[in-house]
């Protein structure tokens, strides 16, 4: 059975099949810790009101400022919005949970993460990004209470950068939560634990949770307040996608197995929680800022939220990935497009946080 399977792939099929299962086995044990989680061990927690701890602030000039081609930021520091977003992992190592003190790593955080993600929002909006110890990968797609200790670590870095956050920013203020992956899953532990039911929540313009694991029921029984986003403009609302091509398959390295309620999913095209597919023409831009020209690219992606919760893309361009990228792509599975899902809707996602912004400011009187 074994070789009629393999007879019936080309040449081309195969050597992507076996490359991909090489690079998850590889990417698997890059993120397979030593040893069980040991609290003693783990790495000094970082200071906040060190700047040192912070991938971006308003104040300095860092990752949170690139800006697509005639998109261009506004000034920080005059900005009548703060965003608070959180980073995916960036972290492969043998310890449970990534040290902020290791420049390379925070190298690789400021610039495959803030500077392609936290970026969408700074043409609103002021950009708060702190350094975490961030959980190794498999506490994620792998369960276990090692990693379940883990990620509660990389969670109080989380929840005292946002106490930090907050007291730097001052009362009053209209503010965003931004997140992906797993920044999206604690700060959607934060959304429900630090904001909903309290003072913070009249505040909130909007929180955008994309690659993590929300549901739909989940999100109703902890936040009740905060509903999904039905339209363009709403605020204190909540806004997710988890973005597949129609021929993906859930792996190893697939993140919401666990739960087989639909997730929370907004359309980041029409920025409605329905089933209407958006063809990519009404897409109005793509942007890959990790690139030399990172121009919006519209066109370039489909988006249609299936019953599920999952965003269908059955329509998509050339997305300009270099050879690592491309390899971890085919990691994560064939049309898994996870990595790169906020990069998919930037433009629309940068004007959408605007609008609400100023939805926010004009029913407030700001």
């Amino acid at each position: 059975m074994r070789g009629l399977v393999l007879a019936g792939l080309t040449t081309t099929t195969l050597l992507l099949t076996v490359t991909a299962l090489n690079m998850r086995g590889l990417l698997i044990r890059a993120m397979a810790p030593e040893g069980s989680f040991d609290p003693a061990k783990a790495p000094p927690p970082p200071d906040y009101a060190d700047p040192a701890s912070w991938s971006a602030l308003p104040e300095r000039q860092d990752a949170g400022d690139a800006a697509p081609i005639g998109a261009p930021a506004i000034d920080q520091q005059t900005a009548l919005v703060d965003v608070f977003y959180v980073h995916p992992t960036s972290y492969l190592g043998s310890g449970w949970n990534g040290p902020t003190t290791d420049a390379k790593l925070n190298q690789d955080t400021d610039w495959l993460s803030t500077n392609i993600q936290a970026t969408a929002f700074n043409g609103c909006c002021a950009v708060y990004a702190p350094r975490y110890r961030q959980a190794t990968g498999q506490s994620f797609y792998a369960p276990s209470a090692d990693g379940d200790a883990a990620i509660d670590l990389a969670y109080t870095d989380i929840r005292r950068a946002f106490e930090e956050f907050n007291r730097r920013r001052g009362a009053d203020r209209p503010f965003v939560i931004a997140a992906h992956s797993q920044g999206s899953v604690l700060a959607t532990r934060l959304l429900f634990e630090e904001v909903s039911g309290g003072p913070l929540a009249t505040a909130l313009v909007v929180a955008v949770l994309p690659g993590g694991r929300l549901t739909v029921a989940g999100l109703a029984e902890a936040a009740p307040d905060l509903p999904v986003c039905a339209d363009p403009t709403q605020t204190g609302c909540v806004l997710a996608w988890n973005a597949r091509g129609p021929g993906f398959v859930p792996n190893e390295l697939s993140l919401f197995q666990d739960d087989p309620r639909p997730l929370v999913c907004v359309n980041p095209i029409t920025w409605r929680a329905d089933l209407t597919r958006a063809d990519a023409d009404q897409n109005p831009g793509a942007v890959f800022l990790e690139h030399p020209d990172p121009k919006p690219l519209p066109g370039l992606a489909s988006a249609q939220c299936r019953e599920d919760g999952v965003l269908l893309v059955d329509e998509l361009g050339d997305v300009p990935r270099d050879t690592m990228s491309r390899m971890l792509d085919r990691a994560l599975g064939p049309e898994s497009y996870h990595a790169f899902e906020v990069q998919l809707y930037f433009m629309g996602l940068r004007e959408s946080t605007k609008l609400r912004t100023e939805a926010w400011l004009r029913a407030n009187g700001g």
